[in-house]
């Protein structure tokens, strides 16, 4: 078996992207899963700030990494928790991920249980 997993563009413009992410955890979890591929969005920008995020996270928390040789933890969601995250008012988030750094984003839960699961959306910027 493995997670029930969906991801979905629900926006994806010249110079930001809306994403939505859901888990339904049968208990196998998610380790370092591609959710952004800067390559596929709209234009193939670079890399992506990390501007909103609106989420739920039940029974478990989400660890969100900029993929890197050595992947760079970017943010992590609280496990049990739900809210709305607004990093604008700074520019949001920068990719700082090093050496082999190739703009994506990736999860990995934390704690996770069968029944466990998060709703994540995303609001990004391109650079």
């Amino acid at each position: 078996m493995a997670d029930a997993v969906t991801s979905q563009t629900i926006f994806d413009g010249p110079t930001r992207t809306v994403m939505k992410f859901t888990n339904v955890s049968d208990g196998t979890g998610e380790s370092a899963v591609l959710k952004v591929d800067v390559s596929e969005l709209n234009g193939a920008p670079s890399r992506v700030r990390i501007m909103q995020v609106w989420f739920t996270c039940d029974g478990m928390s989400v660890d969100m990494f900029w993929d890197a040789t050595s992947d760079v933890l970017a943010f992590s969601l609280p496990q049990t928790q739900n809210g709305h995250l607004d990093f604008r008012c700074f520019g949001g988030i920068p990719n700082n991920a090093g050496s082999g750094i190739t703009g994506d984003l990736m999860f990995t839960t934390v704690g996770h249980t069968s029944g466990d699961r998060y709703s994540i959306v995303l609001e990004l910027a391109k650079n």
